[in-house]
């Protein structure tokens, strides 16, 4: 299989050019040489093969010959809006989001969330979140990156929040009383429908979170007897309305 790399540049075949430093550095890190043979994408649709044309200390030039309009994106799109699990899980979550096909990834602060970023911590978080995104991506085929939102308090999100619209489901994840199968909610959505769905921390969104937002269309649903963990639960939805296409 080819090697794929993300690059973050205008891309257009017979073009010759020098690749992103990360690019580069996993470049020299599999020993690649010229004349071999890699893949680019730039997240504007498709994907470039391209050849290395030339090798130095830190820089790998290459000429982009053909383009692929392939894409591999799922027909529905889905914007997964999360109460940030601790430690590692976050990246964890971000990385099979973005291999299960995740439109957009939101992180938020809820009222249990045990972590907290701001400011500078929080830029950091991001960009080191994009870097997940962007290796998922390479490893998975696809060619389109997830958008992945700054970092929220949950109450200034659910506050920002547009009417709903009953062109795009929102779901929330919950655990209280009365709430309705997923299967059965999803079952009078149109397939295509983009969805939002939003999911809390470790040990949930609490109990005026889940108020708000359903005050703001989001529909409580369940999946079944069990509790899985904060980082399972979405990714298990995900699943199931990503990969049937």
């Amino acid at each position: 299989m080819t090697a794929r790399f993300y690059a973050d540049l205008p891309l257009r075949t017979g073009q010759s050019l020098a690749l992103p430093a990360r690019a580069a550095r996993h470049v020299q890190v599999l020993r690649l040489q010229p004349g071999d043979a890699v893949t680019l994408f730039n997240s504007q649709g498709g994907e470039f093969e391209a050849s290395i044309e030339r090798m130095g200390r830190s820089e790998v030039q290459v000429m982009v010959n053909t383009h692929d309009p392939v894409e591999r994106e799922p027909r529905r799109a889905m914007h997964l809006v999360v109460g940030m699990p601790a430690n590692e899980r976050m990246d964890w979550l971000v990385e099979k989001a973005t291999e299960l096909g995740a439109t957009s990834i939101t992180p938020l602060m809820a009222e249990r969330s045990v972590l907290h970023l701001k400011g500078e911590r929080a830029e950091k978080k991001l960009a080191h979140w994009h870097g997940v995104a962007m290796a998922a991506c390479e490893q998975c085929g696809r060619n389109r990156l997830p958008l992945i939102h700054k970092v929220a308090a949950f109450g200034d999100w659910v506050a920002a929040l547009p009417a709903p619209t009953p062109a795009a489901p929102r779901l929330l994840l919950s655990l209280r009383a009365g709430t309705q199968p997923l299967a059965q909610v999803l079952a009078a959505c149109d397939h295509a429908a983009p969805v939002t769905l939003l999911s809390g921390p470790e040990g949930g969104l609490s109990a005026a979170e889940e108020n708000a937002a359903m005050a703001r269309g989001f529909v409580p649903v369940t999946l079944g007897p069990r509790v899985l963990r904060a980082e399972t639960a979405p990714l298990a939805v995900l699943a199931l309305l990503t990969l049937d296409a």
